[in-house]
């Protein structure tokens, strides 16, 4: 099958672009994206995945304001073109690679609908592969690249328009490729557990002069077996950033020690401090006030029982949810899962960002003993 993709010299096997190599059912390309306000009174998320063994594209867009969180959701077969990132009212538009990047949703049943545009300021990095096994295979084996800019435009809800100004609405774009769990889980073959402890933290923080990201997994035990460091330099004005990477960005290799409370009868952390450390001898000291805002990544699709990741829902299907925030079991499975936006300090210096985090399993570092026991 011939995309136009194929009139690019990018091929890496004697296939066209479309077929791919791996069989493996839960191979993906997704896009994922976050912004939020830098006094945190509204944070938005947006998510396109393409699982093409599944033969399914899928988006979301999350918006939390006003202590209350709406998410748009849509799902169709994934069409043959590659570059067709369309699911009914919404689609995803590359202006520029590695450039501004284009969200759309047409109005539609759902009362949710957009106009956003995300404009770089640094150039992109490659965060280190991430490759996660059970006792037989790989569940999770992927690339990812971050790039922080800004967002302006608009969205649509309950009746409501936000809108969002470039010059306080900080975020960033995240694309990752490979293999991870998606869509229903594989029933054959000899019975697996079903998970393995888990534990993530992400934290992207813009600061007035670059931006910085640090990011771990951990096991039970707290051993770090993948971390992610880096600082990138802004620039005021996309043209200025020179090229897809950055010579003058700075990786740090070596572990990021962390110290962080979490909310009582939760895994929410509500306070603390990292310190992120290159094997070289430099180390930073990062810490955090109380969050200003949570995002449930459900509304992303992650872990929601009904929209997630990969799921087959038809030809096409849109759907529109919303919740109040304070209303849920912060200790169920499907809202572990959490982005906060956060003020962080340095110094004198203060940044504006997320903490992402993902708690499954028992977790010693904390105190946490079960699946979803609370601290």
């Amino acid at each position: 099958m011939l995309s136009k993709l194929d009139d690019y010299p990018i091929h890496q096997y004697p296939q066209p672009i479309a077929e791919t190599v791996s069989s493996d059912r839960f191979t993906y390309d997704r896009y994922w994206y976050n912004a939020h306000a830098k006094d945190g009174s509204f944070y938005f998320g947006v998510a396109l995945g393409r699982y093409p063994n599944l033969g399914i594209l899928d988006c979301s867009l999350s918006l939390v304001i006003d202590g209350r969180q709406y998410a748009f959701h849509g799902s169709r077969r994934a069409p043959l073109e590659p570059t067709d990132m369309s699911v009914g009212p919404f689609s995803l538009q590359i202006l520029e690679p590695m450039g501004r990047h284009r969200v759309v949703i047409e109005p539609n049943e759902t009362g949710i609908d957009c106009d956003l545009v995300f404009t770089p300021r640094t150039a992109a990095i490659q965060e280190n592969r991430q490759t996660m096994r059970n006792e037989r295979h790989a569940v999770v084996d992927l690339c990812r690249l971050d790039q922080f800019g800004t967002w302006s435009g608009t969205i649509g809800y309950a009746g409501k328009k936000l809108t969002v100004e470039g010059d306080t609405t900080f975020g960033l774009k995240d694309k990752s490729w490979g293999v991870r769990p998606s869509g229903e889980a594989y029933a054959g073959g000899a019975p697996l557990a079903d998970f393995q402890p888990a534990h993530f933290y992400w934290i992207p923080i813009h600061w007035e002069d670059e931006c910085s990201l640090a990011g771990w997994f951990e096991d039970a035990d707290g051993y770090q077996w993948h971390n992610d460091q880096a600082f990138l330099p802004i620039y005021n004005k996309p043209e200025n950033i020179p090229g897809v990477t950055d010579p003058a960005a700075k990786i740090w290799k070596g572990t990021v020690e962390h110290q962080l409370a979490m909310e009582p009868g939760t895994r929410r952390t509500v306070s603390g401090n990292i310190v992120m450390q290159d094997s070289l001898g430099e180390r930073l000291e990062i810490s955090f006030e109380k969050p200003l805002l949570v995002h449930r990544m459900k509304g992303l699709g992650y872990m929601h029982p009904k929209w997630g990741h990969g799921k087959w829902h038809g030809e096409l299907a849109i759907e529109g949810e919303s919740w109040d925030c304070d209303d849920l079991d912060p200790l169920a499975m499907e809202n572990i899962h959490i982005q906060q936006v956060v003020v962080a300090r340095r110094g004198d210096k203060v940044g504006h960002g997320v903490i992402e985090q993902m708690n499954i399993g028992a977790y010693a570092p904390y105190g946490l003993k079960d699946w979803f026991d609370g601290a």
